[in-house]
């Protein structure tokens, strides 16, 4: 269900908002089932949650212990079903649990994801689950599979198909769980998107789906990170001009990022313009006896720090090139004209108090991601309730969100990075808008409210509810006595 069937943009209608669902005399007790790892976005959502439900439900969180889930080791994994089970005889004594779902929580293999997740969901007695990413039932790709076998890409095709397998798994196999379930018990789900909101309806035919974009930050928790956040925080940029124009990049350091385009936008830009990186490699990627990891490598080269001339030219052809030694040599082997050293600063991983606070005191946060199905993004949701100015790549990921927060995101095309340069040094497109944004964590808690709820019938809210408008335009039928 859209949060719009029960927003205000349905203003005619008279059903308040307040009637979302019935509180019962006590505050329920609800079980948050999450990641509590601090590396994964899903725990930074979880600990929000907690936050905005906790004048609502008796709040338990059971962490999903990532090294036995995630491990391939058979005795592990064992180890990790064991764990799944502890869960769930806890789980059980809950009026509702609430699964915060990303597949790889749950494991690497998809019948593990899949089978933890049912048994997980039949312990509830009354289930929502929050799908941070919501895969499609995949068609096997025939061509690129066919062509792969033709050239004798063995690896590739490979490839094809266990990315084919993993797919079908997760996406049948849970769909199914939720669809039997919501035969005998209250069940809902709830999606980031309104294009995972018409899959959710359509292609999986769950009966009771919520749309809302990520929710972090309340207006008083927002202004005080306004308030309090400043430049002195961050001991590498006490060297920088006053004046200095901040780009800020956010993220662990991954290939999707597209943090290169940025660095190609800043030499097209002047001088007072520095780019700020928060954040590091994942420890997952930290690998034994590595000099440097390849995408850190990959941005160094692009910035060309530590190249020279020398570098640049090697290779090109030298037909015409006449160099006097004494008066060139230095030019040759110095310092790159283009080095941008002095412009990149590497802020490394930080917590998400002073993550939040890099976010105030850039004049322009960019999300420059790459195109990876990703159904949400923590920071650009986190951008939008500080107020920032925030150019994207323009990737379906924050088109829809962009459908949520309107006049809020400046977009550029994916990997373009002439025009991110012209976009960063224009003035600012969009007013901050967070005194108005229609989703907030306000109405998230509502979605959560009315999705961990119990059936009532004073609640507007049933399975294949549609919206109050639509609600008006259909026959009345009187209770019976």
């Amino acid at each position: 269900m859209s949060l719009r069937e029960f927003r205000d943009d349905d203003r005619a209608s008279s059903e308040p908002t307040g009637r979302l669902a019935v509180l019962a005399p006590r505050r329920e007790r609800l079980a948050i089932v999450s990641t509590r790892n601090k590396l994964c976005g899903i725990a930074a959502y979880t600990h929000a949650l907690e936050r905005q439900l906790a004048d609502l439900f008796e709040i338990t969180v059971f962490d999903l212990d990532q090294y036995l889930l995630r491990s391939k080791h058979p005795r592990i994994r064992k180890l990790g079903d064991r764990h799944i089970k502890e869960i769930c005889r806890d789980i059980a004594a809950f009026d509702a649990v609430s699964i915060q779902l990303e597949f790889g929580t749950l494991g690497c293999d998809a019948a593990d994801i899949v089978r933890r997740f049912r048994w997980l969901s039949r312990a509830a007695r009354r289930l929502s689950v929050t799908f941070h990413t919501l895969v499609r039932p995949p068609a096997f790709p025939f061509m690129d599979f066919a062509k792969a076998m033709a050239q004798r890409k063995w690896r590739a095709a490979y490839g094809i198909a266990a990315t084919f397998s993993y797919n079908n798994q997760v996406s049948v196999g849970t769909a199914r769980t939720l669809r039997h379930h919501q035969r005998c018990k209250p069940v809902s789900v709830i999606v980031h998107n309104r294009r995972d909101l018409f899959d959710a309806r359509h292609l999986h035919r769950f009966k009771r789906v919520y749309d809302h974009p990520l929710s972090f930050l309340s207006r008083s928790e927002a202004d005080a990170l306004l308030a309090h956040s400043a430049r002195r925080q961050f001991a590498q940029l006490d060297s920088l001009a006053l004046d200095a124009k901040l780009i800020g990049v956010f993220g662990f350091l991954s290939n999707y990022k597209g943090f290169e385009t940025v660095i190609r936008a800043l030499h097209h830009l002047p001088e007072d313009y520095h780019l700020l990186i928060f954040g590091g490699v994942h420890p997952n990627q930290i690998e034994r006896h590595a000099v440097i990891h390849p995408y850190v490598a990959s941005l160094l080269s692009d910035a060309h720090v530590d190249a020279t001339l020398y570098d640049h030219m090697h290779g090109a052809p030298t037909i015409g090139l006449n160099l006097d030694i004494e008066r060139h040599l230095h030019d040759l082997f110095g310092k790159h004209p283009r080095d941008l050293s002095s412009r990149v600063h590497f802020m490394g991983a930080l917590d998400d108090s002073d993550f939040l606070a890099g976010m105030t005191i850039c004049d322009v946060v960019v999300l420059p991601y790459l195109e990876v199905g990703q159904s949400s993004s923590g920071p650009i949701s986190q951008a939008v309730e500080l107020g920032c100015r925030i150019i994207a790549s323009r990737t379906h990921t924050f088109l829809e969100f962009a459908r949520y927060h309107p006049d809020t995101v400046e977009f550029f095309d994916i990997g373009n990075h002439l025009e991110l340069a012209e976009r960063i040094a224009a003035r600012r497109r969009y007013a901050v808008r967070r005194d108005r944004l229609a989703y907030t964590v306000e109405t998230n808690k509502a979605v959560y409210l009315a999705a961990n709820s119990a059936r009532s019938p004073a609640s507007p809210i049933s399975p294949g509810a549609v919206s109050p408008s639509e609600a008006r335009r259909q026959p009345r039928r009187r209770a019976a006595p």
